[in-house]
């Protein structure tokens, strides 16, 4: 199987091709969030660097959050109209699960986080098995206080990964003491090259328009909408991009 993965969740702006367990081809930055002017020609490069063409694709790879905004919607949108342009199949992922999965020690307990601001974070909890994250707490926007809670009751070494986990790694390990392991600093950026292992046996999605990322909280105007409208139906804002 041959594929383009891509994430542009957060921060960082990783894109890889690969073709079965072989990563042909992989660049990842973490210089600025201007993924709308750098994302394309690096996924150019990246297939020529390759060898392959657009039509020789058989799926799309793509980080579905949660994560920013922005960084979402571009990577989203860019992977859909590919999938969609090119007739192959478009897979998601969870942006954390596949940072999670730079950690392949089996049996390890796992923690990635992104910072969400105001002392929140999007995080979850994966065990590695059989050299995949599986998920034990699902992802979730939450204060890093209660996710500190929630952690410190596992009573194991839960491996903390995430460019973001230093900015709250003191009341992490004012919870998890001894158990808190810090991932090593390469293993902090997402990879394409492991999300495309991760999506090359993931079902496909059923509806490609439907197709959105999971932000997992709602947008400030979103928020306010809601506020001045409690009355209305508050079913999914955008139905496709």
């Amino acid at each position: 199987m041959k594929l383009l993965a891509i994430d542009t969740s957060n921060r960082p702006l990783s894109v890889a091709v690969l073709a079965d367990q072989q990563i042909l081809a992989t660049t990842t930055t973490n210089v600025g969030r201007n993924h709308s002017s750098t994302l394309l020609p690096i996924v150019e490069r990246a297939m020529t660097q390759s060898g392959l063409e657009p039509t020789d694709l058989d799926r799309i790879v793509v980080a579905a959050g949660p994560g920013s905004y922005t960084g979402l919607r571009i990577g989203v949108t860019t992977a859909k109209t590919l999938a969609f342009t090119l007739n192959k199949e478009l897979v998601g992922i969870s942006s954390l699960a596949a940072l999670a999965a730079n950690v392949v020690t089996e049996g390890q307990l796992v923690a990635p986080l992104f910072d969400a601001r105001r002392d929140n974070a999007f995080a979850g909890l994966y065990r590695i098995q059989n050299q995949r994250p599986v998920a034990v707490i699902e992802d979730q926007h939450v204060s890093v206080a209660k996710w500190a809670a929630k952690l410190a009751t596992y009573n194991e070494p839960i491996v903390l990964i995430g460019t973001d986990v230093q900015k709250y790694v003191e009341p992490l390990r004012a919870a998890l003491g001894d158990r808190l392991i810090r991932a090593r600093p390469q293993l902090d950026l997402p990879q394409a090259g492991v999300l495309g292992l991760l999506g090359q046996t993931a079902t496909p999605v059923a509806n490609l328009h439907a197709f959105v990322p999971n932000y997992l909280r709602l947008t400030q105007a979103e928020h306010d909408w809601q506020a001045k409208h409690p009355e209305k139906d508050h079913a999914p804002y955008v139905e496709k991009i």
